[in-house]
């Protein structure tokens, strides 16, 4: 079960758009759930809100995780922060993770890595691909997609058709 976690304050964003497409992409089946973080509300500002409760549960039953966020500031938003927070220390278990952000130029390419990739470690998920960045008016024809599918694409699992 492949699971998206889109971090942009915009419901049904091109955050979302481009995460569904990367999970599509790289495990060859559209993902299972996707949760859309800003639908979470004021739930994410406290603790045991039950729809934060079942998103976590969605997401630590997930086999690999697309965690995508635009860039806000260098780094990802405030609003996944407060989703990411509710998550212990190592309570991902190991699930393959993929970060993901987009931005509007190339200065921040490295935003993934440096901001992303450390939180989503920390709180147990497994990141065995470098983070990918896109430039969020091309992520759909983007190279650099291309190329980063054919490092991530060994560290994902693939679905099997019947």
């Amino acid at each position: 079960m492949t699971v998206v976690v889109v971090g942009n304050p915009k419901p049904m964003s091109r955050t979302r758009a481009a995460a569904e497409l990367i999970a599509t992409r790289l495990t060859g089946s559209a993902p299972t759930a996707v949760i859309d973080v800003v639908d979470l509300g004021a739930g994410l500002l406290g603790w045991g809100d039950p729809a934060v409760a079942a998103a976590k549960k969605t997401v630590i039953e997930a086999d690999s995780l697309v965690v995508a966020s635009p860039t806000f500031k260098a780094t990802y938003t405030g609003l996944l922060k407060l989703f990411l927070d509710q998550f212990g220390q190592g309570e991902l278990g190991g699930i393959p993770t993929f970060p993901v952000m987009l931005g509007g130029a190339y200065n921040h390419a490295l935003a993934p890595e440096l901001t992303l990739r450390p939180v989503l470690v920390e709180i147990g998920a497994s990141c065995p691909a470098p983070s990918l960045y896109l430039i969020d008016s091309e992520f759909e024809t983007s190279p650099d997609l291309d190329n980063w599918l054919e490092i991530a694409k060994k560290f994902a699992p693939t679905v099997v058709a019947p």
